[in-house]
């Protein structure tokens, strides 16, 4: 959530910022109105019970009529305290309720606009000439199945669409990508952390995923837990209702999680093979540091991003994402897409985002510095979405023989292999 203070402050940074995401601009005049009816009714019920009290000490005092007076006004008076009371509550409750429908402050340097608004920083790598090198290249998938490494036919089967199995080489191929992640990842001075899948609901909307993202969620009611979308979610909530000395900024996790998404509004995007998929395992780096540092933080996710593609010799470019594309939480994100050679274009493998103090806020994580307590910022970026990046490997990589080679970073974790071969059928 943002700072109630900087929306009395300047409204009108906060209308350009829904507007620029797209969202209700008269969501800030409600929020703007029910703060100023939580702020008057708490000086209202402030002034009754320091009225109450001052008579409380009174009516010992008195005797006879004075006395019967003085207990008819401070029964009165209790009532008014009462209502007081609780119109203040229902004052907060609701400016709360709007607070959180707000998304965060969108950074002044991020493209206006939609998906197809964002803006290219970088690009990266050379995209091969698969006609110049005399044959045509095979989707993942087919790719995939020859390989014996992805199995969707009986991933319908047990769990329906969008499920899959990873098999033979295809599973050591997710466990050697997991293992260079983390490896990386705990040569930059992140800790490794295995998060658990299932939260709590605040947790979840700690982290921002219950308002836009909600329909892509799962829930489960009897328990009233909500499987993660991403390690981000326990990551943030790892620090929830704590205080953290700023001596120990930044903090650096790289969690490995099982994810899950329902993939809402997908229907007939990305059906064949395993780009687009209901489960799926990721390694996400998380940062905890001081508000003034965030971009710098946010320069450096991109940057550790950048490093493991280049180490997986993938094309790729970097984008700016435009504001309406932006997820509550974030202020900025950067997303690094890959060149998938059969859909002839680029697409996301990994995404870094700086949510400034907005989940700190929500989650009530702070730093403390110099004997002051203030929220912090928190930063996410994918390194490993592990599907997504199977896909990307197999389609860059391939021979003309059915074979794919195996980026040199990968082969210590895979044996030593170099190649992964056809198998018989």
């Amino acid at each position: 959530m943002i700072d109630l203070r900087l929306l009395r402050e300047d409204p009108d940074r906060v209308r350009a910022s829904q507007r620029a995401r797209g969202e209700d601009v008269a969501l800030v005049d409600s929020l703007l109105s029910a703060d100023e009816r939580r702020r008057s009714s708490g000086v209202r019920f402030d002034e009754l019970r320091a009225e109450q009290k001052a008579l409380g000490k009174l009516i010992p005092k008195a005797s006879g009529e004075e006395k019967a007076e003085l207990l008819k006004k401070a029964s009165r008076l209790a009532a008014d305290v009462k209502a007081a009371d609780a119109e203040r509550d229902a004052a907060d409750a609701e400016t709360q309720e709007l607070l959180l429908q707000l998304g965060n402050l969108v950074h002044p340097d991020v493209p206006v606009g939609g998906e197809e608004d964002f803006v290219t920083l970088e690009t990266h790598g050379t995209i091969r000439d698969f006609d110049a090198e005399g044959f045509t290249p095979k989707d993942h998938l087919e790719l995939g199945q020859s390989l014996g490494a992805i199995d969707v036919e009986r991933g319908a089967k047990v769990s329906g669409s969008r499920f899959y199995f990873l098999t033979g080489v295809g599973a050591l191929l997710e466990l050697a990508l997991v293992n260079a992640a983390m490896a990386q990842a705990t040569a930059a001075g992140f800790t490794p952390m295995l998060t658990p899948a299932l939260v709590r609901p605040q947790s979840m909307a700690g982290t921002g995923f219950l308002g836009q993202a909600s329909q892509d969620v799962y829930h489960l009611d009897k328990d009233d837990l909500y499987l993660v979308g991403t390690s981000e979610v326990p990551l943030a909530a790892y620090h929830m209702d704590e205080i953290i000395d700023a001596e120990r900024l930044p903090l650096r996790y790289a969690g490995f999680s099982p994810c899950f998404r329902r993939e809402a509004g997908s229907h007939g995007k990305d059906t064949r093979g395993i780009f687009r998929v209901h489960q799926f395992d990721k390694v996400e780096m998380f940062s905890y540091v001081a508000p003034e540092e965030s971009q710098e933080e946010h320069r450096r996710l991109l940057e550790w991003e950048k490093q493991w593609l280049t180490s997986l010799e993938l094309p790729f470019r970097v984008i700016d994402v435009a504001s309406a594309d932006l997820g509550a939480s974030a202020s900025r994100k950067f997303d690094c897409e890959a060149w998938i050679p059969t859909q002839g274009r680029y697409r996301e493998l990994t995404s870094t985002s700086d949510c400034t103090e907005f989940q700190s806020r929500r989650l009530q994580i702070r730093v403390r510095e110099d004997k002051k307590v203030r929220p912090l910022a928190t930063l996410n970026g994918t390194l490993c979405a592990v599907p997504r990046t199977i896909v990307a490997i197999l389609e860059n990589h391939q021979q003309a023989d059915g074979s794919v080679r195996v980026p040199e970073v990968l082969r210590p974790h895979l044996g030593g292999r170099e190649v992964l071969e056809p198998v018989a059928k």
